[in-house]
């Protein structure tokens, strides 16, 4: 897998009081979260790479897996 890019990302407190609110109910990173969330856009854009890796599934990995 490809080194993930480090982005600084200035959120309103509030938007990313309601992130981490959101990824706490998924079972996500705060980080997974916003990740996932900008994914889903590319998609319903119609703009998602076809070469971008995949998201880790949310929780814990099991014993043994690759990711």
């Amino acid at each position: 897998m490809a080194e993930r890019k480090k982005v600084l990302l200035r959120l309103d407190p509030a938007v990313h009081d309601a992130l981490a609110r959101w990824a706490a109910d998924e079972l996500r990173s705060t980080n997974a979260q916003i990740e996932f969330v900008l994914r889903h856009a590319l998609t319903e854009a119609g703009r998602m790479p076809r070469d971008a890796g995949r998201i880790r599934r949310p929780g814990r990995p099991r014993s043994g897996d690759p990711d």
